[in-house]
Parts: C-alpha cells; structure tokens; sequence
C-alpha cells in the first residue's frame, strides 16, 4: 500500500495506524536511495512525503527559510536563485533520477556533495524540524533564525538516520548568498604521496576554499580547489603556488568550473559497478589512493575532510572490506542488491555504539515500525 499524506496530520496518523495494526512501513521522499542499505522486503505501507511539497517561507532578509520535506532540492535552488542565495547542499543529481530528490531525503540520508568543505553537511545548515513518530506524535525542535537553542537537538539526531526513527516532515535551513564568480585551481600528480602532501598544505591554508577535492584514477590523480567571492582568481593563484611548493607536476587555472564540479559529484555515485564511502584521517589519502589501486577503481572525495567515494567492480568489495586501508571505515552505498545481501553494507559497530542506538530506536520507535531491516546489524 502507499500513502501520499499532503498534512502533517495525516502523516501523524499513518504512521500511528501502522504501529497500532503491527504492519512495517518505510518512509521515502522520491525514492532515489532505495538501492543503499540492507536488502529488505518490501513494507505493508510505503508513506511517500513528495505531496509535502511547499515552500512555507523563504525569508530573503534572515537568510532562511521553511521546506517541506517533499520540495525537490533542484526546486528549492531555484527558488532561492532568484534572490541571489542557495542552500549550501551539491550531492549528485544526475544519476538515479536524483533530479527529483527531496530536502527530507537529502536530511534523512545525510547526503551532500563537494561544498561541505566549506559549509558543512545538512545537519550543519537544519535550524528546526517537524518530524511524524510512530506513536502518532508531531514533534518540532529548534526553529526559524540562526541563533536558536530550544529543545532537543532532533535535526541532528534524524540527519542520517534513513527513516528509522520517524518521518522528517518539514525543515528549517539556512541559507548562503549565491556566489557571482567562481575560480578553480587544478593540479595533477602520478604521486600518492605528493597528492596527499598538497592536499594537507592547501586545508591549513588561509584561502577560504568553498571546496577541496581530489580525483584519481588509473595511476593518476590531482586535486581542485575553487575560490569564490569578489576575486576568486588571487586565492586560486594562491593555491596553485602551493600545489607546486608541493610537488604538483601539472597545474592550470580554470574559470568556466562547472563540469569540472559536476563530474565530482557524479563519482559519488555508480549505476553499473559498486560504490564505497571511505572515511579515515586526511593525512592517510594516501594510503586510500593505494588501495584504490590495487582494486583498479576510482576515487573521487574531500581531500580535507578524509571522505573519499570509491567506484570498483562488484567482485572486488569483498577484498577491500576484508582489508580496508589502515584506520579507515567503508561503507558500501550503491552495490547490486545480491552482494549487499552477502555482506553488511554499513560495517561494524562498536559495541558501545550499537547499544545507544539500539536504545535510541527502542525510544522513538519501541515497535520497529519504520523503515524494518535497513540497518539489519545494528538497529
């Protein structure tokens, strides 16, 4: 059965029917990562929040604004584009007919793109939340303005949690003015270690980047820095000094930076092979590089923050889970759903860890009605 509530309420009361009737449910926006987790059957109900698709405020003065869940991000964008301003979010919207995904699925999945170097990840930019639990209940946290600390932090706590623990049904985010001009220094290497080298010297540099990436593939690699601002092109110089006080063999400077960016986002996601989120320490880039290598895949990600998305063959996942790069934590993202049934795709948990969300989901939904299975091993 699916269900399209276009209220608050009725998203209330589909979930507490639910509860009440013992039947599972999963909660999805336009369901454009269905394919991550755990393979699960498919619930007795699907509540689907794309009817939730207004709006409510975008104040233009106050930089914020008010979204249902179900708004598009490529709608909000657009929205908020003709004032000059965007929400500071770029996950993928070329593959999986993400086009269409929605601020809640974006909020409920934790996803984002190369700007979380400057800006953080959506839990970083959600002021307040509405969210449906499964007893019924409404429950709002947080509000409208950007200094604000009242009630439980919920956005944070639903930031990443895919639907388990209730539906996100509205949210307050902060927005950012929209930048006039944009720079991007490139630089590339053969090198691992010189990669890993530039990449560490440009994050301690105080050139205000609005993101730091790196690509490899093959043998070969580089790292992109883009400026924004009044004049973009002094700080990318600045960073391509550094890229050669480094060891960077190639360099270039480049203005027009959009496809460059779009390809970025694009290897974070992987319609035929397998994909894997790397997260370890950024100074160890070097050493995912490597692995990456030995797996023949390709490597996209944030060189400052130590999240790299790698794309491989099917076949070699299970080699790279049983000997990961050292210090590092792989998850498997897009993967046929045969192979994320053979392993557990989200990795171990310390113990310590799986017990608070154990008791995290046994409070807000003691009768594991959402989203059943989609962290088999742990909640």
């Amino acid at each position: 059965m699916e269900l399209m509530p276009d209220t608050f309420e009725e998203a209330a009361s589909a979930l507490n029917g639910a509860a009440q009737d013992g039947h599972t449910l999963r909660i999805s926006g336009a369901g454009t990562k269905l394919g991550w987790g755990n393979p699960v059957p498919d619930p007795d109900i699907e509540l689907r929040t794309t009817a939730l698709s207004r709006i409510v405020e975008h104040n233009e003065g106050d930089l914020t604004a008010v979204l249902e869940a179900g708004v598009s991000l490529e709608a909000a964008q657009a929205k908020f584009a003709s004032a000059g301003q965007m929400l500071a979010l770029d996950p993928p919207l070329g593959l999986h007919g993400e086009r269409a995904a929605t601020i809640g699925g974006v909020l409920a999945t934790g996803d984002c793109g190369p700007l979380r170097h400057r800006y953080g990840a959506p839990r970083d930019l959600v002021l307040g939340v509405t969210v449906a639990l499964a007893d019924g209940t409404l429950a709002r946290s947080g509000g409208k303005v950007i200094k604000n600390v009242a009630g439980y932090d919920l956005a944070k706590l639903f930031a990443g949690s895919f639907g388990t623990l209730g539906a996100i049904l509205s949210v307050s985010v902060r927005l950012h003015p929209r930048p006039l001009s944009t720079a991007t220094a490139l630089g590339a290497t053969g090198s691992p270690e010189i990669l890993s080298a530039a990449a560490v010297a440009l994050a301690g540099a105080p050139l205000e980047l609005d993101a730091l990436d790196f690509a490899w593939r093959g043998g070969r690699g580089g790292l992109l820095a883009r400026c924004s601002g009044a004049d973009p092109s002094r700080r990318a110089q600045r960073a391509l000094e550094l890229m050669r006080a480094e060891g960077i063999e190639q360099h270039d400077l480049a203005g027009d930076d959009e496809a460059l960016w779009e390809r970025q986002r694009a290897g974070q996601r992987s319609s035929e092979r397998a994909l894997v989120r790397i997260a370890a320490r950024p100074s160890a880039l070097a050493t995912v590089v490597e692995a990456a290598d030995r797996c023949a895949g390709t490597l996209v990600g944030r060189a400052a923050l130590g999240i790299s998305y790698l794309e491989l063959d099917p076949n070699a996942v299970g080699g790279l889970l049983r000997s990961p790069p050292a210090g590092a934590r792989c998850t498997v993202l897009d993967a046929p759903a045969e192979l994320r049934a053979e392993i557990d795709p989200w990795g171990p948990v310390a113990p310590g860890a799986l017990a608070l969300m154990q008791r995290i989901k046994q409070r807000f939904d003691p009768g594991s009605v959402c989203a059943p299975g989609v962290f088999a091993g742990a909640i």
